[in-house]
């Protein structure tokens, strides 16, 4: 793995950038994943799978190695505390890839709920946050002001858009599941509801990521 050390004399925010990357590697592999599903290729997915929770340890490593070598002596542009708040954050997304995963493997499931459509509408809220901490290096090198964090903000409240109708399409898909109920195995039953408030955290988790940025905005 790449010295984090040495990712921090480069830029402060380079270690949570490349933390980012392996995150994103966990949603693009749960897409592999998601896009199997109305084949029932359960097999093939659950290859995946495994190669989905190698990724979120790759992440975890990565998270940890940015903890165990952050100098108290580094100077910061931002808190120290929203730095890791921020790091914790996106590694939780990464957690939460890992748990759809797992969860896609206990059991073939009816196609009763579109489950592309609702990951593809969550998915795009984690993707717009990617491009907001991408935007850090520009910030800093702008201060935390003017152009550059004016852009930002308007990308976090692009973000904020895309959660509300992800929001939308997960309380449509809990009211057929539960108009579906009554015809549902209770596993089903339960497999499903887990299913989809798994998946809609990957969205209220990439905003509250790119919340966490727009508040060290305000705090400048």
């Amino acid at each position: 793995m790449r010295s984090i050390v040495k990712l921090f004399g480069k830029s402060p925010f380079s270690p949570l950038q490349t933390h980012m990357n392996r995150v994103a590697s966990c949603i693009e592999k749960l897409t592999e994943i998601i896009e199997l599903l109305p084949n029932k290729e359960m097999g093939k997915i659950e290859k995946l799978v495994s190669e989905l929770c190698k990724l979120e340890h790759e992440a975890d490593l990565t998270k940890n190695d940015i903890r165990n070598h952050l100098p108290k002596s580094l100077f910061l542009p931002i808190d120290r505390s929203h730095f890791l708040d921020i790091l914790s954050i996106q590694d939780t997304i990464a957690d939460q890839a890992e748990e759809i995963g797992i969860l896609l493997t206990l059991r073939p499931l009816d196609p009763i709920i579109n489950v592309q459509n609702l990951f593809e509408k969550n998915a795009a809220v984690f993707w717009s946050t990617r491009e907001v901490i991408r935007e850090i290096d520009e910030l800093l090198e702008s201060s935390f002001g003017g152009i550059e964090a004016e852009k930002v903000k308007t990308m976090v409240e692009a973000t904020a858009k895309l959660e509300y109708e992800s929001s939308i399409s997960h309380r449509i898909w809990m009211k057929k599941l539960f108009a579906e109920g009554d015809r549902l195995a209770h596993p089903d039953f339960y497999l499903w509801m887990k299913l989809i408030e798994a998946i809609g955290c990957i969205a209220s988790l990439s905003e509250r990521l790119a919340n966490r940025i727009r508040m060290v905005l305000e705090l400048k």
